[in-house]
């Protein structure tokens, strides 16, 4: 359960205060980690007599062996040189150290695993409370889903999740799981008067730093604030859902919130048969692909401007007349003058179930 390198780690930092040699195995008798240059790689033929006893500790020429226990089963063996009672006292001592750090780590493994089941809807509503009073996970906490979209490879996004640990200390009441290889989540507690200004300011550090981590564009996406552990999923739908309508409708953004997708959200909950049969009948015979990119930034800088020539002139760097023309020659092509209020929504709405049926047809939905 504990990594190597930890428990590499752990015995370097026991030896540079004992000054005693240490050795770690399995059940096997394998060595797993050692301070002894003697004994990397090795396996110690010894290990199995002691599993196999009931002493919890045994004196083999000139060695002390301990068993590290997992609840009632042999986890590891610690091994220390010195027969007198010193050198029995340090042995026991760094079984208890490797034995703390087991019972640490797996409590960490238990609270992230009932994190996943949680945010996966796995859990009767009675068990979650129970395993929550368990694992001294609080119930009546502010807590939001951030999730984060990486697109890493695999020893990047175990870098990455080291990261976020350190981003967001394990001693806080924050967790930090994934649910696959593509991205990383984080249950954070919030504080009753934090702001969506502060919530979207801690998913932008996010961005940032995983961003110059991998050197590559990094998404994150909330959910609401829930403040129920049966509620959690929820805001892992809803920040899941943020994501997908981001890169349809926000592809510029690389944070967005479950609560700003306005008019995006209810689109992506259209079903495609339905988006088809609106185009028709508002675009005819005209594809998003039939409008160039010109005509396509001219009509979003319009919309920007809140439907003002003048002001969308001055932005795009042309003249009024220019401005006009295009327009009029729009209206031509769709029938739909978006100076018009009522024409510009009609637009606004057709072009965004437009984006939205190329990208899933992009994707084979």
């Amino acid at each position: 359960m504990i990594s190597n390198q930890i428990l590499q780690s752990t015995i370097d930092g026991l030896k540079a205060i004992t000054k005693r040699e240490i050795t770690v195995m399995d059940v096997e008798g394998n060595v797993l980690a050692t301070t002894d240059a003697a004994n990397v790689g090795m396996h110690i033929a010894s290990v199995p007599d002691l599993i196999h006893s009931k002493a919890e500790s045994m004196l083999i020429q000139g060695y002390q062996y301990f068993k590290v226990f997992d609840e009632r089963n042999v986890e590891y063996v610690i091994s220390t040189q010195g027969s007198d009672e010193e050198d029995y006292k340090f042995g026991k001592v760094a079984a208890f150290q490797i034995q703390s750090l087991l019972v640490a780590y797996k409590e960490r493994f238990d609270k992230d695993n009932f994190i996943k089941n949680l945010l996966l809807d796995n859990m009767l509503l009675v068990d979650i409370y129970t395993r929550a009073k368990k694992l001294r996970i609080e119930n009546n906490v502010r807590r939001l889903v951030y999730l984060v979209e990486t697109h890493a490879d695999k020893d990047t996004h175990a870098s990455l999740i080291d990261v976020m640990h350190n981003l967001f200390p394990t001693k806080s009441r924050d967790y930090i799981t994934a649910v696959d290889e593509n991205s990383i989540i984080l249950v954070k507690e919030v504080q009753d008067n934090d702001t969506q200004e502060a919530y979207e300011k801690t998913a932008r550090s996010i961005a940032d730093t995983l961003g110059t981590e991998v050197l590559s564009k990094v998404r994150v996406s909330m959910g609401s604030v829930v403040s129920d552990l049966k509620d959690i999923s929820k805001s892992y739908k809803e920040a899941k859902m943020a994501l997908d309508v981001g890169k349809i409708f926000y592809s510029e953004k690389n944070v967005v919130s479950y609560s700003s997708l306005g008019i995006g959200r209810l689109i992506y909950q259209l079903p495609l048969s339905l988006c088809k049969m609106y185009i028709e009948e508002i675009f005819h015979n005209i594809k998003l692909s039939d409008f160039d990119e010109e005509t396509l930034n001219t009509i979003s800088k319009f919309f920007e401007n809140s439907l003002n020539v003048s002001e969308t002139s001055r932005q795009l760097y042309i003249h009024r007349n220019t401005l006009v023309y295009r327009l009029d020659k729009l209206q031509k092509n769709t029938g739909l003058d978006i100076r018009v209020f009522e024409d510009a929504i009609t637009f606004k709405i057709a072009l965004m179930v437009a984006k939205y049926m190329e990208y899933m047809e992009k994707n084979d939905y």
